[in-house]
């Protein structure tokens, strides 16, 4: 990484109310590094969530079109040098931990996506673009944060973010498609009849659940190959992915064990259930 940044005080840390929730898997993982590890990943974490929330509550799409250029301007600015005060806290991250500015602006590329007009029905191919942008480029920086190898950082952020976001997509189907947006793949809806479905008539379409199930086997995959990079690296460097990975595999079986019958609960692993993996991945 050659930018040259400018010094900030070591001990810049994000605003509190920046910070993920207490309750949240995310939250637990964090705390689990190292103070200035955990710094670093909480500075990206409010980044992120200032960029989604410019996607989902930022007004008008003129409006967010032009936020989201602005977030794009700062982050070149910070990497030529010239940090503005709202990504001043990702200067020591960057040149402590090598991030880089190509997956700052795919996150933002990403939440661009969701931030002009909603998403419905993508192509495979660009709902594994998209699952890239706002989930495996978060993974590329949280894992140099983390402390992994180059090599095996990639590949892990690569299938531990597709995991992830595929896991979301099926946990939040119906919420999504009260925001009239659905991110179940085109080409598994037309193998079940539908060609062109509004979110609402695709999830409660009677054989939705043969498209869920397809998507589940497929982030089952990813969380398998996650669990295979995991096996070669260092456990103290690998907790915080280990525990997310493990947690927000109990969404996915949760989701599978309810089924896709309406009414359809949310589902929440339970407290128990969620201690066991922070008992188990929260402990080098």
């Amino acid at each position: 990484m050659s930018a040259t940044l400018s010094p900030a005080a070591e001990s810049a840390s994000p605003q509190v109310d920046a910070l993920p929730a207490k309750s949240s898997s995310f939250y637990t993982a964090m705390r689990l590094l190292p103070p200035d590890r955990r710094a670093a990943m909480y500075a990206v974490y409010a980044f992120c969530r200032a960029v989604d929330d410019v996607a989902d509550d930022g007004g008008p799409a003129p409006v967010r079109a032009a936020e989201l250029d602005r977030w794009r301007a700062e982050i070149n600015a910070l990497y030529a040098g010239r940090p503005t005060p709202r990504v001043q806290d990702l200067v020591v991250p960057i040149r402590r931990y090598g991030l880089l500015r190509d997956d700052f602006q795919a996150v933002i590329d990403g939440m661009a996506m969701d931030a002009f007009e909603d998403i419905i029905a993508p192509d495979e191919a660009t709902l594994d673009l998209y699952c890239d942008r706002v989930a495996s480029a978060v993974g590329r920086l949280s894992v140099r944060i983390f402390g992994l190898s180059e090599q095996e950082g990639i590949a892990l952020a690569h299938h531990e973010g597709r995991a992830l976001q595929l896991t979301n997509i099926l946990r939040d189907i119906d919420e999504d498609a009260a925001r009239n947006r659905l991110y179940l793949p085109r080409e598994k809806l037309a193998a079940i009849g539908l060609t062109a479905p509004t979110p609402q008539a695709a999830i409660d379409h009677p054989r939705i659940g043969e498209v869920c199930i397809a998507v589940a086997g497929e982030a089952e995959a990813h969380y398998a190959k996650t669990w295979d990079i995991i096996a070669k690296c260092p456990r103290k460097v690998t907790k915080a992915p280990r525990l997310m990975a493990a947690a927000y595999r109990l969404y996915l079986d949760a989701v599978l064990a309810r089924g896709w019958a309406k009414p359809r609960a949310r589902v929440k692993p339970g407290k128990l259930a969620l201690l066991g993996v922070v008992l188990r991945h929260g402990i080098v």
